[in-house]
């Protein structure tokens, strides 16, 4: 239809075009619309859109005037939803028609040639801009989604990326989107220049860098592929290596990244200024101190003298705030104000501390958690709503969360609560991790092949925070049926109870082994008492009773054991033995984790005693562990356990309460259980009544992991030894060995392989270099 400026004044028309007439006064023409009063609103050409969507958007209802300005303003608001590729409005008889062609709606996206991204992850990326099923095409929307795709691609090094989209129409108003993709090759890095860096190699530099040039190990850690963040990383890396060397005025002055033309190498230039080497001439204090201005000056670690480090500066800060913190200053603030003095190369800083309002905490908030109970975690806060804001008593709050072993990760932040100036809120969050645990272990050896173990346990049983462990083992030698229980908080203030029930049967094969059975079924119940945040101590008994069966083939230590309760002279028979031991405990535990910790001490003292029953002894154990962080990657971590029992009132320490010595988590690299004196006829290990256990591990994280600690290797030293009852503890008997390892905190619980070198074995000795354990903890 041609468009007449007088149309829209002669009546004899019966339908006439708005939507060009107000495009046309939109670019400025002398159309115009002659008003007229709506008598009916109607819409045509719709398809997935709703009617009541498109009345929505007009400035105009029935019984209303309908004039030049609404025609504009109804064109624009309708063309602004997106929705439609076309608008125009009519006039029949002083009916509005709005008529529409709606954009086609996206049926499929997919993706060809792509091997760096999952699919699920880029349609779901893709969506979020506005490219998915169901949603409108807008071929801007497509546009971006595109350069959305070489973005991530060229963060991952790829700058050959070339992508084509296409865009297939099909029926009911609807198109498929693929964007085709050609990866290319992965640019690398081949060259990585540091200029003037003039106090330390270029080697020293590129040692703490995250970017590295092609290595043997890069295909893993992909530390030869360009990302601009890494970069930006590595500046700040190198800034602080500086400032924690002295060099308060460094400056990273410039960097820059060139690529080949043909976009497979890239080489990386850093301008370093290093500014001079300052020592700390003097160190003070300004601002509000309530009168404990030693007390603060003692926490700080910058001394004068000392060569300046923006890493004990920064600690210096943190260590006054927090100590603030400790009486309701939550928003301290400490700045250490810097003066120069270059002729002679020192530094003075004063410490300015403004404490702010003290603190109260309104909410005490957890989030993340899928299983646990609210109750679980909260118990174990040291924080309280509505009291002094306490950091000690948040940090105690998060690490005693964290040492429950029911998440991968705990975390803690204290936002300023909205609307108040003198309130914080503390918020808690927690990612959930299995806590079902199927454990098993096993090692090969020549002699002994293939050997495996199993248990099931569930931590944290239906989020309650107690655990039930069932103990189930079918093998012809080493049967076993065992049903534990343990509630942490068996009354309100803490108190454990643990309970265990169970029936054991060990009838080793007599080939290579001595033959003997032993039966052991018996139930023991315990409960902790919490003195401390850190100390608890243990009270418990048990009941058991033991039968042993010996044959001609037997070890001599066993027979000797039946002899002595029977008094069959060839010690050839069954000995019953019942017990009633009585145990005593005392266990510190300050670690930051149960899981995978890096900091703190564990301590456990444990005495078993048994005064009424037929084999009367003790057995006395002691276990130290300590963590200490030498950077925040690593972590030094030490273990040493004795162990001591004997008998009483005559009688012989019995035999089946001997400890072993050998394997994963002893003295890795020998057989499990097989250190100390062996039965001269069979050569099997007896274990004895005295151990020494020593173990230290320098922990790492695996290359390409970054601070993840579920995933670590180490490197060990272990050192151990088993002595009889009687026997002298001689250092020179004992075994020591060395090697490299693996830990992950898998899906399935904690898993450990090891390769061990023995350092000192003697003849006779059984060794066993590679060894995995799953379900231990260190």
């Amino acid at each position: 239809m041609k468009l007449h400026s007088d149309r829209f004044a002669l009546p004899f028309f019966r339908r006439s075009l708005i939507g060009a007439a107000a495009l046309a006064m939109c670019a400025g023409h002398a159309y115009a619309v002659a008003p007229f009063v709506v008598k009916d609103i109607r819409v045509e050409g719709i398809q997935r859109t709703e009617a009541g969507t498109v009345f929505s958007y007009l400035p105009v209802r029935v019984g209303e005037t309908f004039d030049d300005e609404k025609s504009i303003t109804a064109i624009k608001a309708l063309y602004a939803t997106g929705f439609f590729k076309d608008v125009r409005l009519e006039v029949d008889n002083g009916v509005l028609v709005v008529m529409v062609e709606e954009r086609p709606a996206i049926s499929t996206v997919d993706f060809t040639g792509t091997k760096e991204f999952e699919k699920d992850v880029l349609v779901k990326a893709l969506r979020e801009i506005g490219v998915g099923e169901t949603k409108t095409f807008d071929k801007s929307s497509v546009d971006r989604a595109e350069q959305e795709l070489k973005r991530q691609y060229l963060s991952h090094g790829l700058y050959g990326v070339k992508i084509t989209t296409t865009v297939t129409p099909i029926e009911r108003n609807r198109v498929t989107v693929v964007f085709n993709v050609d990866e290319g090759d992965i640019a690398r890095i081949k060259g990585i220049n540091i200029v003037g860096n003039n106090s330390f190699s270029d080697k020293e530099l590129r040692a703490i860098m995250a970017l590295n040039t092609s290595g043997w190990f890069t295909w893993y850690s992909k530390a030869d592929q360009y990302s601009k963040t890494k970069l930006t990383g590595d500046i700040e890396s190198l800034k602080s290596f500086y400032l924690n060397r002295g060099y308060l005025e460094v400056n990273i002055e410039s960097t820059q990244v060139s690529i080949t033309p043909d976009k497979k190498d890239i080489f990386l230039t850093v301008n370093i200024s290093e500014g001079v080497k300052y020592t700390v001439a003097d160190v003070k204090l300004e601002g509000e101190m309530f009168g404990r201005e030693d007390e603060l000056k003692s926490l700080i670690v910058l001394k004068p003298g000392a060569t300046y480090s923006g890493e004990l500066l920064t600690l210096s800060n943190k260590r006054i705030s927090d100590r603030l913190g400790t009486f309701g200053y939550a928003f301290a603030n400490v700045n250490a104000n810097p003066e120069l003095n270059r002729e002679k190369r020192e530094v003075r800083f004063t410490f300015f501390i403004d404490p702010g309002k003290r603190a109260y905490v309104r909410h005490m908030n957890i989030a993340g958690n899928t299983t646990t109970r609210d109750e679980v975690i909260r118990r174990e806060f040291r924080q309280f709503e509505s009291s002094w804001y306490d950091g000690n008593k948040i940090k105690a709050s998060r690490d005693r969360v964290d040492r429950l072993g029911f998440f991968k990760d705990v975390t803690i932040d204290t936002p300023e609560a909205q609307g108040t100036s003198d309130q914080v809120d503390v918020n808690l969050t927690v990612v959930e991790k299995p806590t079902g645990n199927f454990m098993i272990g096993g090692a090969f050896s020549q002699s002994e092949k293939f050997t495996f173990t199993a248990a099931i346990q569930q931590a944290n049983f239906a989020g309650s925070g107690n655990t039930v462990g069932i103990e189930l083992n079918t093998s012809r030698y080493q049967r076993t049926i065992a049903f534990s229980h343990t509630n942490p908080y068996f009354t309100d203030d803490g108190v454990s109870r643990s309970f265990e029930i169970y029936h054991r049967t060990t009838q080793p094969p007599a080939l290579n082994t001595g033959s003997f059975t032993v039966k052991q079924t018996g139930g023991r119940m315990s409960f902790g008492v919490p003195f401390s945040e850190t100390d608890t101590v243990f009270f418990g008994a048990g009941l058991e009773r033991t039968s042993i069966t010996t044959d001609e083939s037997s070890p001599t230590r066993y027979k000797d054991y039946v002899k002595s309760f029977t008094g069959i002279a060839s010690g050839i028979g069954t000995a019953d033995t019942n017990a009633f031991p009585l145990t005593a405990a005392w266990q510190r535990d300050s670690r930051d984790s149960a899981i995978t910790p890096t900091t703190g001490r564990f301590q456990r003292a444990n005495l078993e005693l048994d005064l009424f029953g037929n084999s009367k002894y003790y057995r006395a154990v002691y276990e130290q562990q300590w963590y200490r962080p030498l950077s925040r990657l690593v972590t030094l971590a030490l273990k040493g356990e004795i162990d001591y029992g004997h008998g009483l009132r005559g009688t012989n320490y019995p035999v089946f309460k001997n400890f072993y010595g050998g394997g994963i988590g002893s003295v890795r690299g020998y057989l499990s259980s097989s250190l100390g004196v062996v039965d001269p006829f069979s050569g099997d290990a007896l274990g004895g009544a005295k151990r020494i256990i020593g173990n230290a591990e320098l922990q790492l994280p695996f290359p390409g992991g970054g601070p993840d600690r579920s995933l670590r290797w180490f490197g060990f030293l272990d050192g151990g030894q088993v002595y009889q009852e009687g026997q002298k503890i001689r250092a020179n008997e004992l075994r020591f060995s060395a090697g490299l390892g693996v830990s992950w905190i898998s899906p399935v619980g904690p898993l450990k392989l090891s390769y061990a070198k023995p350092l000192n074995a003697k003849p006779g000795d059984r060794l066993e270099r590679f060894q995995f354990q799953m379900g231990t903890g260190f």
